[in-house]
């Protein structure tokens, strides 16, 4: 884990789910996946959409030209633990084609506009991803 990732969760765990620098009012969840490869634990903050019952979020990686390791671990197993503010519950992954994808993109982007240069500096489709609640 970089130490910046490891700053940001930190930060996140000690102040309920918010943090400051640049992710400052930004909606982030951590990601708790199982690593594809190793098969060892794995948390990665990430930037979400509310989207009813989902959270949606994007594997953007700051727009570099392969996909974040995060990715591999929710494909390789899609069940994972999300840190919400201070909830934390089980959920299932799902990845979005198609129209509902360039639509959650767009929403994002209206949100972060951060994700539209993302998707400007590659060539790769990026993912999006559907958190959906275990219940």
């Amino acid at each position: 884990m970089s130490d910046f990732n490891k700053a940001i969760i930190e930060e996140f765990r000690a102040n309920k789910g918010k943090v400051g620098g640049m992710f400052e009012g930004a909606n982030l969840v951590l990601l708790n996946t199982v690593g594809a490869k190793s098969g060892q634990p794995r948390v990665n903050p990430v930037a979400y959409l509310p989207d009813g019952d989902r959270i949606v979020v994007i594997a953007s990686n700051g727009g570099a030209d392969n996909h974040p390791d995060w990715y591999f671990n929710l494909k390789a197993n899609p069940a994972l633990t999300v840190e919400q503010d201070t909830e934390k519950f089980e959920a299932t992954a799902a990845e979005v084609t198609g129209q509902e994808r360039d639509d959650l993109y767009a929403r994002m982007v209206a949100v972060m506009p951060g994700f539209a240069e993302y998707e400007a500096k590659t060539e790769r489709r990026i993912p999006v991803f559907a958190l959906s609640r275990q219940r």
